[in-house]
C-alpha cells in the first residue's frame, strides 16, 4: 500500500462493505441457482445444490479470517461452521435419499 493513501474502507466505504460481503453474496448465488433449479423441477438437483452451497458456507466460515467473513459471521466461529455443515449435510442427505418416483 502506498504510504500517505487511506485505506479502501475511508476512500470507499460502499466498495469495501461490498467487497467484505463477498463470502455471503457467492453462497447467496449458489442458492439462488439450487432454487431456480428446483422451480424448474430438478428438485433434487436443487436441494443437493442449497446443502452443499450451505457446507460451502460452513468452510467459508472455518478458514476465512474474521475480517472477511463479513455476515456469515454470526455466532462463534465454531458453533457458526457446526450449524451450517450439519444443515448442509442433513438437507444434501435427505435430498439424495429420497427415493424417485419414476413412471
Amino acid at each position: 500500500m502506498t504510504e500517505g493513501r487511506p485505506p479502501l474502507y475511508v476512500r470507499r466505504p460502499f466498495v469495501a462493505g461490498l467487497v467484505r460481503q463477498l463470502p455471503l453474496l457467492a453462497v447467496l448465488a449458489v442458492v439462488a441457482v439450487g432454487l431456480t433449479l428446483v422451480a424448474v423441477e430438478h428438485w433434487r438437483r436443487g436441494l443437493t445444490v442449497m446443502g452443499l452451497a450451505l457446507v460451502g458456507a460452513a468452510l467459508l466460515r472455518l478458514f476465512l479470517p474474521e475480517r472477511r467473513v463479513g455476515f456469515l459471521a454470526v455466532r462463534s466461529r465454531p458453533v457458526d461452521v457446526v450449524l451450517l455443515a450439519a444443515a448442509g449435510l442433513a438437507l444434501t442427505t435427505i435430498s439424495l435419499a429420497i427415493p424417485s418416483l419414476e413412471y
